[in-house]
């Protein structure tokens, strides 16, 4: 099997929706789309492509729990400099953990923060 991509959707935990959808419009420039039910209150980024992937930032008290150590790393596309956005994070409530890193001439950088719900998050950004 061969995939066009590797993820299809994600979901990042939020303790505190309303803060953390403030923080990722903040840090992304970005208006995220609101969608209710009974169990969960999620903000889904917004999507060009509803084939592509796709993701949200999402409470519900019994099954999300944010960290800041445990748990899968996920990296969201910071094109087209990972700089741009790290520069917005700490302004928007988040800490960084990692700068700018190249990881290679062929790969592009990344850089890693906190988000304001205690989650750790990666950044990606390819090369020009």
């Amino acid at each position: 099997m061969t995939f066009k991509n590797a993820i299809s959707w994600f979901e990042i935990p939020a303790t505190d929706i309303a803060r953390a959808q403030k923080f990722y419009e903040a840090i992304f420039n970005i208006e995220l789309v609101p969608m209710e039910t009974p169990q969960i209150q999620m903000r889904m980024f917004p999507l060009d492509d509803r084939n592509g992937v796709g993701g949200s930032i999402n409470y519900s008290k019994e099954f999300y729990q944010p960290s800041a150590t445990a748990g899968p790393l996920i990296y969201l596309n910071a094109n087209p400099d990972v700089q741009q956005v790290l520069d917005r994070i700490e302004t928007a409530g988040g800490k960084i953990l990692m700068p700018k890193t190249q990881i290679s001439p062929e790969h592009g950088h990344m850089a890693m923060f906190i988000d304001t719900e205690g989650n750790r998050i990666a950044l990606h950004s390819v090369p020009q």
